[in-house]
């Protein structure tokens, strides 16, 4: 990359390259269809933005960050803040971008960034030092964030200089693996970011570009979410008319990036209706360490959660960890009343009721009982007869029911699938686990 004065950047020139960027991507069969998406919202060439940087919405771009790139990686650049747009980072994760912004903008641009190496393009590369490594292929933004957060912990706690080079080429730890990769690196300019070094100093880490995640949390998702469909629609129109590919890789960049795990959690806190409080019971563990025994911020307390989990036999044993694994974490934050667990097939076998301190150890607890066929009318009417008073009830199953569901009680219904992508529920909403 070469070094440019800064004092004497030509913005006129650097706005004719970024829409001579546009011009050339619109038009480029592999990410025509991406079209509507790059002309969606603003964009803009700015001075005092020093890489470039979306709201969710709007594209700017720093005219010094320009003038140091060359053609293909400002057409790279320009697929990395659409792609921001198209995933709808900014405005989908706000939870996370709360928590910790730093670590979200870096987990965001783990995913982006994989779909523009995933072109295997010369003409569209990642600006140098951009965020990739192939084992986060086809992982969400929350799955990243996650994995970032617990390796980030386990590092720390085996201390500086500890672990480092650990995970290195295994395809689950931190380090350069490309294996499987099947892109050729030098076309892409992405060589392979060792995880485990980067959060070692991720303080100090900036990410390639920023993300208004404060003016996103101002946009409406849902605006949002019906203009990036819209955008999608006019862009595969073209590239209709056009000519323009549908190979495999962009169908599934193309095909919703939606997190179960995301889905199930903001299902669950949307039942937290009260003012937010403070609770004593449970002490804020980020000063524990510091001997400062504060209480923990949280909503008022829910009542009880109903988990109702199809044990027909086509939900295997990892599946129903992963669940039970988010739903400890869910519960170790919203602190509900008890969790109920019903086990089903054409009737309700059994359940089992975990109280508060045992959130924890669901997953090593449960304990299911059926195995027959499919019948989940049972289970609304099991809750019924039982006066069973949920505040939200979950449905995890295989989505092979019987074509005459009934369901009569009124709690908050999300049903969580793990085979049957087509199944329509009858009432409530739903999402499907990855994977599937």
């Amino acid at each position: 990359m070469q070094v440019i004065d800064k004092t004497k950047v030509d913005l006129a020139k650097q706005s004719e390259r970024l829409k001579k960027s546009h011009i050339f991507l619109l038009k480029h069969p592999k990410v025509m269809q991406l079209s509507g998406i790059i002309v969606m919202g603003k964009s803009e060439v700015v001075e005092g933005v020093p890489t470039a940087y979306t709201d969710g919405l709007n594209k700017k771009y720093g005219a010094a960050f320009l003038a140091e790139l060359s053609d293909p990686q400002i057409n790279g650049l320009v697929m990395h803040e659409n792609g921001h747009v198209f995933y709808r980072h900014v405005t989908h994760h706000k939870r996370l971008f709360k928590e910790n912004p730093r670590m979200c903008n870096i987990a965001a641009d783990f995913v982006v960034n994989d779909m523009i190496v995933r072109l295997d393009d010369a003409a569209i590369q990642l600006p140098p030092g951009a965020l990739w490594n192939p084992m986060f292929r086809n992982w969400s933004v929350v799955e990243v964030y996650d994995y970032l957060k617990k390796r980030k912990k386990e590092l720390e706690q085996q201390g500086q200089g500890q672990g480092q080079g650990q995970g290195q080429g295994n395809g689950n730890g931190s380090g350069n693996n490309d294996s499987g990769s099947g892109e050729t690196k030098n076309k892409a300019n992405a060589q392979p970011t060792n995880v485990d070094e980067m959060l070692k100093r991720i303080d100090e880490y900036d990410s390639l570009d920023e993300h208004g995640h404060e003016e996103g949390a101002k946009l409406d998702e849902k605006e949002v979410a019906d203009k990036v469909d819209r955008a999608l629609r006019q862009g595969g129109m073209l590239a209709g008319i056009l000519g323009g590919t549908k190979d495999r890789a962009i169908e599934d960049l193309l095909a919703p990036n939606i997190d179960w795990r995301e889905v199930l959690r903001d299902f669950v806190m949307s039942v937290c209706n009260g003012k937010d409080d403070y609770s004593w019971r449970r002490f804020n563990k980020r000063h524990v360490a510091n001997d400062m025994y504060l209480p923990t911020t949280i909503s008022e307390r829910v009542g009880e959660l109903v988990v109702a989990i199809d044990t027909s036999g086509s939900i295997d044993g990892e599946q129903l960890a992963a669940f039970a694994s988010e739903l400890a974490s869910i519960c170790d934050t919203v602190i509900p009343e008890k969790v109920r667990v019903v086990w089903w097939d054409t009737d309700v076998h059994g359940e089992q009721v975990f109280m508060e301190g045992q959130y924890g150890a669901i997953a090593k607890l449960l304990k299911p009982v059926g195995g027959g066929g499919t019948r989940v009318s049972c289970v609304g009417e099991y809750l019924v007869k039982n006066n069973v008073n949920a505040e939200c009830v979950i449905l995890f199953t295989d989505g092979y029911v019987e074509n005459d569901v009934r369901w009569d009680h009124t709690a908050p219904l999300l049903w969580l699938i793990t085979h049957n992508k087509n199944f329509v529920p009858p009432v409530g909403q739903s999402v499907t686990m990855k994977g599937d």
